[in-house]
C-alpha cells in the first residue's frame, strides 16, 4: 500500500533531500506546504519570493500549498491549514527536513499528531553524518545556490555559490554544519534528477540585516 505524504518545503537543499529520498522509498508525496507569513507575503524559512518557489512545484509537477500563516499564530494556523490538507488530499502523514536538531524534531510531531497525522523525518542522523549528507546531496546531481549566510558564521563570498565538491571543500575548514542545520547557511533548488526543466535563474541584490546576507535570485 502507498502511503500519502506532504512534505514541509522551503526550497533548499533539506527538503529536496527528503523528497529524494521518499521518492526512492516509494512514498507518494501529493502536496509541498511552504509557510509564507502574512506580514512579509515572503517564505518564512528563507524570506525567499512565492513565485520561485511555485516554479519549483512546476518543474516537481507537485502542488504546493502556501499556509498564510501570522507571526504569533504560527504554530496554530500551521495545524489549521494542515488539517484542511489533511481532508483534501487524505494524507497518511507529513515529513519534514530536518536533521538532527530536537526540538525541530518535537514541533514536526507535535503539529502532525494534532493533525492525526503521522510525523516522517527522511534525513533524521546524527551530527557526525552531516558531512557524507552533503556529498551525498552532491553526488545526486541537483544543483542548488546559497541564498543567505549567517554572519557570524560564513563570509559575503559565500553568497551565490552553488553546492558542489569545492563548497564541501570549504565548509569543512569552517565550524559549521556541513548542511548548515543550524542555520548557518540556506539554498535554493532550482534543478536536478526529479526537476522536468532547470529554473532559470538570475541572481539579484544583496540584502544585509543584523545577523545575515541574503542574495536575491530573480526568474530568468
Amino acid at each position: 500500500m502507498t502511503h500519502r505524504y506532504a512534505l514541509s518545503w522551503s526550497g533548499g537543499k533539506d527538503c529536496m533531500m527528503a523528497l529524494h529520498k521518499l521518492q526512492k522509498q516509494h512514498v507518494d508525496v501529493v502536496c509541498l506546504i511552504t509557510t509564507a507569513p502574512i506580514e512579509t507575503g515572503r517564505t518564512f524559512g528563507h524570506d525567499e519570493k512565492m513565485e520561485l518557489i511555485e516554479s519549483q512545484s512546476r518543474m516537481l509537477g507537485i502542488p504546493v500549498h502556501f499556509i498564510r500563516c501570522r507571526y504569533d499564530h504560527y504554530t496554530a494556523d500551521f495545524i489549521a491549514d494542515l488539517r484542511l490538507l489533511n481532508e483534501s488530499f487524505s494524507l497518511d502523514g507529513i515529513a519534514y527536513g530536518d536533521i538532527y536538531t530536537d526540538a525541530h524534531f518535537e514541533w514536526g510531531e507535535t503539529t502532525a499528531a494534532a493533525a492525526d497525522l503521522q510525523a516522517f523525518f527522511p534525513l533524521r542522523a546524527t551530527p557526525s553524518a552531516a558531512a557524507n549528507m552533503l556529498e551525498e546531496f552532491i553526488d545526486t546531481g541537483y544543483k542548488a545556490t546559497v541564498i543567505r549566510v549567517r554572519k557570524d558564521k560564513l563570509s559575503l563570498d559565500y553568497l551565490g555559490r552553488e553546492l558542489d565538491p569545492s563548497f564541501a571543500a570549504d565548509i569543512a575548514r569552517t565550524d559549521c554544519c556541513p548542511m548548515g542545520e543550524n542555520g548557518e547557511y540556506h539554498t535554493f533548488v532550482h534543478d536536478g534528477p526529479l526537476f522536468q526543466s532547470p529554473i532559470p535563474l538570475q541572481k539579484g541584490k544583496i540584502l544585509e540585516s543584523e545577523a545575515t546576507y541574503r542574495l536575491e535570485l530573480n526568474n530568468r
